[in-house]
C-alpha cells in the first residue's frame, strides 16, 4: 500500500476527522463516529482507496513515503 496523501492532504484529514468527531461527542449519535472515522484513518495512514481508484495522488514524486 502506497501512500498517496501529501502532508498537508493528511493534516487536512486528521483536523476534519477530530472536527466531525468533535460533533459526536456533543450529540452522541453514532453516526457521526463513523463519518469521522473516515477521514480520520486515511489521514494517518496516508493512504485513500478513493484515490487509488481514480488514479489521483496529492503526493509528489520526491516527497518520502511517510511510514
Amino acid at each position: 500500500m502506497k501512500s498517496n496523501e501529501s502532508t498537508v492532504d493528511r493534516f487536512l484529514r486528521v483536523v476534519l476527522g477530530l472536527a466531525i468527531g468533535g460533533f459526536f461527542f456533543s450529540t452522541q449519535h453514532p453516526a457521526w463516529a463513523l463519518l469521522a472515522a473516515v477521514p480520520l484513518v486515511t489521514g494517518i495512514v496516508g493512504f485513500c482507496p478513493i484515490y487509488r481508484v481514480l488514479g489521483w495522488s496529492t503526493r509528489r514524486p520526491t516527497q518520502p513515503i511517510a511510514p
